[in-house]
């Protein structure tokens, strides 16, 4: 094994609950969550290490909820920092300053969002704080193990590794990327289109006598859009470098189903020299920098723009999730995003299957609730990519995500009439917003995301509104009181990943509503 577990090696071998195959962000998050539920998990990834890259580099508001619910987000918010102006250049040698803007459009302070806007951070920091908080956790992962087929059956899955051995889990997912071999497995097709022919450079580098206090862009010169670009990372001392209309490549190469071609530059060699000599022309041609003020490139990749969507993110007992499902553009930062949140989606689901005896049918919603949404942002993605905006507004932050077509949302009888909500009272689906809250007895304030941390649904009771009695382990009840923000008197279950299920004055709703997961 690769990093280990809290099981021991034999049994982490043959037997598991979920078998997680692939330990990027999604994977990563999905361990995470499921290892604080209780639930037996092994995370498997075929490569020798962790992606070494920054590509996706930033973190919308709502995945800032989710790595705040999931422990990490301390470390993230130390490790990272804001985005910041642009400094938008002539292209070309000799190119001078034309102006500077900002691209992220802040929120305005809303007690509602604690966080009001994107947070940098580069990808492989965001995987190596989520591997650090899964071995916290008791977990790991198995390193230069990948997954060379699986078969079902009505009681699990039994996954062939490509050292010959064999799994045997309750649920498999593919969190493998696009290529996922998971996908291909299960003879999933993936629908979509090229974005952009072109292909486009991503690499880390360092530069010496270039300020970090902007995010420089090169204008194209024949079209207001940005044709280089050099960002530079929060946390570190590098720059990612962006040169669309460039490869890495020595020839054209077909693109992959993800756009993305294999990592180039990452070892020594001639061949490290010969990316660094493409990236010193690049550098040259298209700004006023200086081949020598090029120092290092940490990683590079060339890939091409793609927009798909699998046919299906179930399969029996196996899912998909992450870009396995799903592939988009880079623009807007929304791939790794809606990635993560897949993950939130479904590891509550998983664990409530397997730890509380919850209908299996309960996995049925993954899908109906996470495929719409995945079609909406990768529509999102490609619009802002072709459009060729540089400014990015609260229609990424993906805090507006909801289920409000989902099975699991209710809309009760007994919920209180339009009339006695508040203005912004949120509907059954909508994220539960955050609100400043008196806790009940002792006054004491508390916010609602404290109340919502941790692996439990919670049930808020506002006021004087009578609870259920008899509810199990895994609902929390908090009594609060009025006013209560943007919650009604009433009660308010709201789901593990913060989504609001039922909003009632009886308590009988909760009952049945409960009763119905546990078929």
């Amino acid at each position: 094994m690769g990093a280990t577990g809290a099981t021991g090696a034999a049994e982490a071998d043959t037997t598991t609950d979920v078998l997680v195959v692939g330990a990027g962000p999604t994977g990563l998050a999905l361990a995470c969550d499921l290892r604080r539920r209780g639930v037996r998990c092994r995370l498997v990834e075929r490569g020798t290490a962790l992606f070494p890259g920054s590509r996706g580099k930033g973190l919308q508001p709502r995945s800032l909820e989710v790595l705040d619910d999931l422990g990490v987000l301390d470390a993230v918010r130390a490790a990272g920092g804001p985005y910041p102006p642009v400094l938008l250049w002539e292209s070309g040698p000799g190119g001078a300053p034309l102006r500077e803007f900002d691209m992220i459009e802040p929120l305005a302070p809303d007690p509602a969002v604690p966080y009001g806007g994107p947070w940098m951070l580069p990808q492989w920091r965001t995987q190596e704080l989520l591997h650090e908080r899964l071995g916290a956790l008791g977990g790991g992962v198995d390193f230069r193990t990948g997954v060379d087929g699986l078969d079902q059956d009505a009681d699990g899955v039994t996954v062939r590794l490509d050292d010959g051995s064999t799994v045997r889990a309750s649920y498999v997912v593919g969190c493998d990327g696009g290529r996922s071999t998971v996908r291909r497995a299960l003879g999933i097709p993936m629908h979509g289109e090229t974005v952009d022919p072109a292909p486009i450079v991503v690499a880390d580098v360092r530069i010496a006598g270039l300020g970090r206090e902007h995010w420089h862009v090169w204008r194209d010169q024949h079209e207001d859009a940005p044709g280089f670009a050099l960002c530079p990372l929060a946390g570190t001392d590098t720059f990612q470098l962006i040169a669309p209309n460039a490869t890495l490549e020595p020839e054209e190469t077909a693109a992959e189903p993800d756009g993305a071609a294999q990592p180039r530059g990452a070892a020594g060699g001639t061949e490290a020299e010969r990316v660094a000599d493409l990236l010193r022309t690049l550098l040259t041609t298209r700004t006023s920098l200086a081949a020598d003020q090029l120092k290092e490139v940490v990683h590079a990749s060339t890939f091409r723009a793609g927009a798909a969507l699998a046919a299906r993110f179930r399969s029996g007992r196996a899912f998909l999730a992450g870009d396995a499902a799903h592939i988009h553009s880079p623009a807007g930062g929304q791939g790794l995003n809606t990635s993560v949140q897949d993950a939130y989606n479904l590891g509550w689901k998983l664990g409530l299957v397997l730890r509380h005896g919850a209908h299996p049918a309960l996995l049925d919603t993954y899908e109906a609730e996470r495929a719409p949404l995945a079609a909406d942002v990768l529509g999102l993605s490609t619009r802002l990519h072709r459009t060729r905006s540089t400014r990015r507004g609260a229609e990424t932050h993906q805090l507006d995500i909801a289920y409000c077509d989902s099975p699991l949302s209710r809309h009760a009888p007994s919920a209180p009439p339009s009339e006695a909500l508040p203005e912004d009272a949120p509907a059954p689906g909508d994220r539960a917003p955050d609100a400043p809250l008196r806790q009940a007895g002792t006054d004491a304030p508390v916010r609602l995301f404290e109340l919502l941390r941790g692996p439990h649904a919670t049930l808020l009771a506002v006021g004087d509104t009578p609870a259920p009695d008899g509810l199990p382990a895994w609902i929390r009840t908090h009594r609060v009181g009025t006013p209560a923000g943007p919650y009604a008197e009433a009660l308010h279950l709201i789901r593990p990943d913060g989504h609001l299920a039922l909003t009632t004055r009886d308590p009988a709703d909760v009952l049945r509503y409960v009763d119905e997961l546990h078929g």
